[in-house]
């Protein structure tokens, strides 16, 4: 192996480190990483400048700015807080119902909010009824994290590592929809009847719910009927692009723009709340991954894959679900997704379809495996700790563990019954 492959190999596993670790922000480790990445690729001639400068996706940043300021304007017009509270409503006062409820709402929210996003409008809805209905809000709070993580699956837009590999794929929303909802609504049940069993001591009896108003703290009730009429627009151009010929970021960038016309706010506003730490760690990592495939590195992985599994889909797809399954547990989803990518276009399959099925799956559902695998249970136990709630590492581990099991088991069946593989 050369000076150089093995130099990117180890800048590769330190910038991995430095993130797992959280020694130094994940968007610092980046481009802390990208840095060395394109002094060494230019010292060895692994790549030019110019060639440099195109490892940067730039379709995926403009799909990536455009959903966060068409959720961020929604999200600010209070609609799916509204959403939500009604949910909540339907549930009455029984706490088995109200559960099962949040979990399922937890899952839809997420599969077009952030996560982070996602996460926190739950939380808020779940510590307001919790206090008011006297519920322990460890289940919740446990639960939604881990189906907020789930929710985001079935959609282009879901997650950041779903964007990354539908446009590597060349997957459209429509899709994302066919190949994987199926799956997606079964993990459901069976991560929701998990959790419920795991909780059901918990669950306590069914009482009163105290009257309040879900409109109550809407500002501007034409902005968020407008926010709305947006968002089923961009859902359904999503749903349509490659039918009428328009690539998803453009799709993403255009309902942007409509998205900070309609608002009335100020734009700088919503400029910062866009997730820059995400697009930062992004751009710094294409440079490494860029170098990591200049040297050959990930078309030998390729070839291991192959040599492995004999080349066979459902062996090929098993191994890489568990792989990037058992990653995300402990790397970020996006970094997970970014190596894999260019492994799987340089395994030159016939019928590709069914490995993108499995990477999607095991770098998403990876990410609430223990309360350290990802940002939205970092979030939840820190809302918990708010609250004056504590949980064990263990006690979220336990729950977090058996749904990811549960979730990657049935995923490798679903692929195997779904692709013929």
């Amino acid at each position: 192996m050369s000076t150089a492959a093995t130099s990117f190999i180890m800048i590769y596993l330190l910038t991995l480190l430095l993130v797992t670790t959280d020694m130094v922000p994940m968007s610092v480790a980046a481009l802390v990483g990208a840095l060395f990445a394109i002094w060494i690729g230019l010292s060895y001639g692994v790549f030019t400048y110019e060639e440099a400068s195109s490892f940067i996706d730039m379709k995926l940043i403009g799909l990536l700015v455009g959903t966060m300021i068409v959720m961020e304007v929604a999200y600010r017009s209070g609609l799916f807080r509204l959403i939500a509270l009604y949910t909540i409503r339907i549930a009455g006062g029984d706490s088995r119902t109200l559960f099962i409820v949040m979990c399922i709402t937890s899952a839809v929210v997420s599969m077009f909010l952030s996560d982070s996003t996602a996460l926190l409008l739950i939380a808020a809805a779940a510590t307001t009824i919790s206090k008011i209905m006297d519920y322990d809000p460890i289940p919740y709070f446990v639960s939604a994290s881990i189906m907020v993580n789930l929710g985001g699956t079935s959609t282009l837009i879901g997650s950041v590592s779903n964007m990354i590999i539908g446009l590597s794929a060349g997957l459209s929303f429509s899709d994302f929809v066919t190949y994987l909802t199926p799956c997606e609504l079964i993990l459901w049940a069976l991560t929701t009847a998990t959790l419920y069993w795991l909780y059901r001591s918990k669950l306590k009896e069914k009482k009163e719910v105290p009257s309040y108003d879900p409109w109550e703290g809407i500002e501007n009730k034409r902005f968020l009927v407008w926010s709305a009429i947006l968002l089923i627009v961009f859902l359904g151009l999503f749903t349509l692009h490659d039918r009428l010929g328009l690539p998803p970021e453009a799709v993403a960038l255009g309902c942007g723009i409509l998205a900070l016309a309609i608002s009335r706010v100020d734009p700088s506003e919503i400029f910062r709340s866009i997730d820059w730490e995400t697009i930062f760690f992004l751009g710094g990592f294409f440079f490494i991954v860029g170098g990591l495939e200049r040297t050959g590195i990930l078309e030998d992985l390729a070839q291991e894959f192959m040599n492995m599994t004999g080349g066979g889909p459902f062996f090929l797809s098993t191994v890489l679900l568990w792989v990037s399954g058992l990653m995300s547990t402990i790397v970020s989803n996006i970094a997970v997704a970014l190596t894999f990518t260019p492994v799987i276009k340089d395994l030159g399959l016939k019928n590709p379809i069914p490995v993108w099925a499995a990477l999607i799956f095991g770098s998403n559902l990876g990410g609430a495996a223990t309360p350290l695998s990802g940002v939205v249970t970092i979030m939840a136990l820190g809302a918990l700790k708010r609250e004056g709630f504590k949980i064990s590492l263990g006690e979220f581990a336990k729950a977090g563990l058996l749904t990811t099991f549960t979730q990657l088991c049935f995923a490798n069946l679903y692929i195997l019954i779904r692709f013929g593989a």
